[in-house]
């Protein structure tokens, strides 16, 4: 049997976008004025033509050529992109250096709380909002707008979204920190000490929003032991604040962990969750995370703990957030499922299942090319009894009973 060619990764990013739709990709525009109606939306030419429909108007986008001043972000791109909380631009570019509007900050938030269909919903009953800068909110927004006034994302004093007013770090943090439902904590700690050399700067009535995404992990100070609260958030920046603070909120549906059971093949990876083994199909350009790098799938090992989000039934993006073992050695017996072989006829992987729990689970195991076959050797057919030894998800000796 041909040897499984798994596709050489040259993505450097990934991203969910909209591809029809103004009031469904506030991040997939410029957000300049001129594009502001609904509806009016076409494809640049040039656009990367690498991508994948995966679900009605939903397409997967990689190859993000501009990432390169920004490569400590391309997880939280990725991470978010799996979510459908923030976008690339039409032309396959992401702008990571690009500063970020009011807007498309309170946008992102607001998808973060896993509201964008409440947003969308309400954006196409025309909403009006009684801001007196109402009529500069783009058309797409007024949704968003009126969600994140409902759940407590601005103040009582606000008279005004300034949507396209750039947002800055002190902004941005404070506007997070609510999305955490998390403003009677700030509230409690007002009177916090910061200790960064420009903590004048910040006012006293947002110190506890600082205290508090600190505490938290979602932001921290410079180098210089500063905060900067009025420097502008750029994109990458904000996809970094974003992630850490969705990584407080609770998990969606498309979102499953558990530990790995098997080596991946044919793009098909094995996890187990309470007991139970359940199948994932791989996306072919899935953003995978091991040990703080971007990797192909055959990096996963069998023992690591992952976090897994899914799109129409299909992975997009693994974090391995425990490594296995390392010298992680195994013994185990079942009945044979089925092997594989290379070109020279000799076994490279082999499948066995097992009845854990009153369940019966398929682990898949890659094999060693001097793997010693002992035992019974007549009877190695499928459905027979065989023991398994070996290391680090390496069969080094298969024993038939």
């Amino acid at each position: 049997m041909k040897k499984n060619l798994m596709k050489k990764f040259v993505a450097t990013g990934l991203v969910l976008t909209m591809v029809m739709g103004g009031a469904t990709a506030a991040f997939a525009k410029n957000n300049d004025h001129e594009d502001n109606d609904r509806g009016k939306r076409t494809e640049s030419k040039g656009y990367d033509t690498n991508k994948y429909n995966v679900k009605g108007n939903i397409q997967i986008r990689i190859n993000f050529d501009d990432l390169k001043s920004a490569q400590w972000a391309m997880r939280y791109i990725a991470s978010l992109a799996s979510k459908q909380v923030f976008e690339g631009y039409e032309d396959g570019t992401f702008k990571p250096d690009k500063s970020v509007s009011r807007i498309e900050a309170i946008t992102a938030a607001v998808r973060l709380m896993g509201l964008r269909e409440q947003a969308e919903s309400a954006a196409e009953m025309s909403t009006k909002l009684n801001f007196k800068d109402a009529d500069k909110i783009p058309a797409w927004a007024v949704g968003y707008v009126a969600v994140a006034l409902e759940n407590d994302l601005f103040t009582e004093s606000d008279d005004a979204v300034q949507p396209q007013k750039e947002a800055d770090r002190l902004w941005a943090t404070t506007l997070l920190v609510k999305a955490l439902k998390l403003n009677a904590e700030a509230k409690a700690k007002m009177n916090t000490a910061l200790t960064f050399k420009d903590a004048k700067q910040i006012p006293a009535g947002s110190v506890g929003y600082v205290a508090v995404a600190i505490e938290k992990g979602l932001v921290d100070g410079f180098e210089d032991n500063t905060f900067k609260p009025n420097q502008p958030v750029t994109r990458a920046q904000l996809a970094a604040l974003l992630d850490r603070t969705g990584n407080q909120l609770p998990e969606d549906q498309s979102s499953i962990t558990g530990t790995v059971n098997a080596a991946v093949y044919n793009n098909v990876l094995s996890v187990t969750k309470a007991g139970v083994s359940t199948q994932y199909v791989l996306h072919p350009d899935a953003f995978i995370l091991r040990n703080g790098v971007k990797v192909a799938p055959a990096a996963i090992q069998v023992g690591d703990e992952v976090k897994v989000r899914t799109f129409n039934n299909t992975v997009v993006f693994v974090e391995v957030t425990k490594l296995a073992e390392v010298n992680q050695s195994f013994d185990v017996l079942g009945t044979l499922n089925a092997t594989t072989l290379n070109a020279q006829g000799k076994i490279t992987t082999i499948s066995i299942t097992q009845n854990i729990n009153g369940n019966n689970q398929t682990t898949i195991y890659n094999v060693s090319a001097d793997v010693a076959l002992t035992g019974n050797l007549g009877a190695f057919t499928q459905g027979h009894l065989i023991q398994l030894k070996g290391q680090n998800q390496v069969v080094t000796s298969i024993d038939v009973k």
